[in-house]
């Protein structure tokens, strides 16, 4: 049975970088489109969408499918990718059941990068089928191209460390390339591939992005002497689609409260992500950082990646005393009238909203960078793994709205007078506010492509008239049926 309105189907993978946009993206296609919208998380853990299942869209509806057991089927060291890959493919048959018993029959079907072997699922069932890719445009233009260019990424750009050089884009640097380039006879390697060369046999691309954000990779992956090549599919940037400020209730309210008597624009928001860890030298180097550059501050603080937390962080009664076994001696009490250090978790959208905030030291994880970006806060790059160097050198060398250390994170340890240089750069220095006002300009930008007749708008609707043509068609043949 067809609906009156287009009905999308989302399949988002595990962790909160996919879901979050994919959640920010139904709730655009009900508010301004009135389609019906159901997400189904495939994840190990029900819990990461649990906050999300209560939706207050009625047509919205947020569910995980069943737990999958893959453990036979992957290696303890097999890379996270894979492992993520390997549990969206055992979870088809589950999605094809979900959608099988639906009452109206969905006129698409949405899936993240990691998703594209459902595919023959929606052609089943006469859905269009389209790509969300929750990053930016260079991680689309890098992963779609890797297939043609294997031998040249393999001799030219691993070995020899050159420049990976895409047709009418910014080549991509060797210090900045995505680690599954330097495991191409690991699995992860074959299975990217594999699906950077699905992704354009879907019916067309949505992006997390926005046209004047990086316009030459766009318009290379449209060109067909370009990108467009290999993409060979329509290009929709609809973004930037990034978790809005809320009122804080229960956990994380005190956060607020500290924000509230805070100067405008004085605090710097550390944190690493949902995933983010550092060792506990960069640990120490990073809190003594923060504290000689004088500034205010927010650290969302997790237990080092190379200590042994044996739980007991997350369970101790007083947090303060958790804390004081991975930090400098006295930090704690050194910082007490002009620092915060949060355990584990903080409202990282309603922090970067507040008007005390006026910096951001992240890993530049694509959802981290668009709500820095939409709330006008210049940043300092710190990434930690896939994309997220490629986004920094985005934002420090093309944009221009952060600054980043000498050397990546990743390989050195960043000292304390480089982090409080940085720190103060972004907060005191006249560089920092020129950052400021460029990144206010961006979030202009990005509001004005998501209002009605902007560039974003228009290119959502776009794919809403495709919907819309597809369920009049169904919905005809199905009378003279």
């Amino acid at each position: 049975m067809q609906n009156a309105r287009p009905h999308a189907v989302l399949l988002a993978s595990a962790g909160m970088g996919h879901l979050i946009p994919a959640v920010e993206l139904g709730k655009r296609l009900i508010t301004h489109h009135n389609f019906t919208v159901t997400i189904f998380v495939v994840s190990t853990d029900p819990s990461t969408a649990k906050s999300l299942l209560e939706s207050p869209y009625p047509k919205l509806t947020v569910s995980t499918l069943p737990f999958v057991d893959i453990s036979p089927l992957v290696q303890p060291s097999d890379d996270i990718v894979t492992k993520i890959i390997v549990l969206m493919r055992e979870s088809m048959p589950n999605l094809r059941s979900a959608i099988s018993v639906m009452k109206f029959r969905p006129t698409a079907l949405i899936v993240d990068i990691f998703g594209t072997e459902a595919f023959p699922i929606a052609d089943e069932f006469s859905m269009l089928k389209y790509v969300f890719v929750t990053s930016d445009a260079r991680f689309l233009a890098l992963t779609v191209y890797a297939p043609a260019v294997e031998k040249m990424v393999e001799e030219e750009h691993v070995k020899q460390k050159k420049p990976l050089r895409l047709p009418g884009c910014k080549p991509v640097r060797f210090e900045d390339t995505m680690e599954v380039y330097l495991k191409m006879d690991d699995r992860v390697y074959d299975e990217y591939t594999r699906l950077a060369r699905e992704i354009p046999t879907a019916d067309g691309i949505l992006m997390n992005t926005w046209e004047d954000l990086d316009r030459l990779t766009i318009e290379s992956l449209r060109d067909p002497k370009k990108l467009g090549d290999v993409v060979r599919v329509p290009i929709y940037p609809i973004g930037p689609l990034a978790r809005p400020a809320e009122p804080v209730v229960g956990k994380g309210k005190h956060v607020m409260d500290w924000l509230e008597s805070q100067p405008s624009e004085s605090v710097i928001y550390v944190s690493f992500g949902s995933g983010g860890t550092l060792s506990t030298r960069q640990t120490i180097e990073l809190a003594w950082g923060l504290e000689l550059s004088k500034q205010r501050f927010i650290w969302v603080f997790r237990p080092p990646l190379d200590h042994d937390a044996s739980g007991s962080f997350f369970t101790v009664s007083d947090e303060s005393e958790a804390l004081k076994r991975y930090l400098p001696n006295g930090f704690l009490t050194r910082i007490q009238e002009v620092g915060l250090v949060v355990p584990t978790w903080a409202p990282q959208s309603e922090i970067l909203a507040h008007p005390s905030v006026g910096g951001f030291l992240t890993h530049c994880g694509w959802n981290s960078t668009l709500e820095s970006i939409t709330n006008g806060v210049p940043m300092i790059t710190w990434p930690l793994y896939a994309e997220q160097k490629m986004n920094a050198t985005l934002l420090a060398e093309d944009l221009k709205v952060a600054v980043r250390s000498e050397k990546q994170p990743t390989e050195s340890v960043i000292g304390r007078e480089e982090i409080a240089m940085m720190v103060r750069k972004i907060m005191e220095d006249e560089e920092g506010e020129s950052m400021r006002i460029k990144v206010k300009e961006l979030k202009n930008s990005g509001e004005n492509a998501l209002k009605k007749g902007g560039s974003s708008y228009n290119s959502l609707s776009q794919v809403v008239e495709e919907c819309e043509y597809s369920l009049r068609c169904l919905t005809a043949k199905a009378r003279g049926a």
